[in-house]
């Protein structure tokens, strides 16, 4: 697979899956049928993410499973409630996993970007807290939003409300990332 490609294929396993989801819901309004494409794109995303990368990233599987489970929940069940409360139980498991290792000492931001980044493990332990927070309130968010809205509200809070939601809190980090990475790059001060 050319370089020029892998984009593409990143984001149909990251987005393959909720797309799917909500153009269903868009056609029928049927959170049901929305839910099988939800799986069916889910699974397709994760074999095409695993036969062009050889491997499951982390945060892709992650999603992949929950959306097989709570989706087959819904399905088996033919209860769309499963799978309005997954993003509450992704986010709220994510910043238990954050939080945890901070707990146990660790950085688990600083592993999941491996190397990436270069920071104090001050800053990482900030910058994990914060992350932490963001998945606390995006879990409240979409139980707000479930339990107030339409279903297609929430289809569309839900992707691509998130991912915006998402990306708008990660540029307000970039200054305190911004900061630690400036301070790391700048050469040592003379010695006198």
């Amino acid at each position: 697979m050319t370089d020029k490609m892998r984009p593409w294929v990143r984001g149909a396993v990251d987005f393959g899956g909720p797309l799917a989801f909500l153009a269903t819901m868009i056609a029928t309004r049927d959170p049901i049928k929305a839910t099988g494409a939800l799986v069916a794109g889910s699974v397709l995303a994760l074999i095409l993410g695993f036969a062009v990368e050889k491997r499951l990233a982390p945060m892709p599987l992650v999603a992949g499973l929950a959306a097989l489970l709570f989706g087959g929940l819904t399905l088996i069940f033919k209860d769309e409630r499963f799978i309005m409360i997954k993003p509450t139980v992704v986010n709220l498991g994510f910043a238990a996993f954050l939080l945890g290792g901070l707990a146990m000492k660790k950085h688990p931001l600083k592993a999941l970007l491996s190397g990436s980044l270069h920071m104090p493990d001050r800053a990482w332990v900030s910058l994990t807290v914060r992350y932490a927070a963001f998945f606390v309130f995006s879990a409240a968010l979409n139980e707000a939003v479930w339990r107030t809205q339409s279903t297609l509200v929430w289809a569309w809070f839900r992707f691509p409300g998130l991912m915006l939601l998402t990306i708008a809190f990660t540029a307000t980090q970039l200054p305190f990332l911004m900061r630690y990475a400036k301070a790391e790059e700048l050469p040592p001060p003379p010695t006198v």
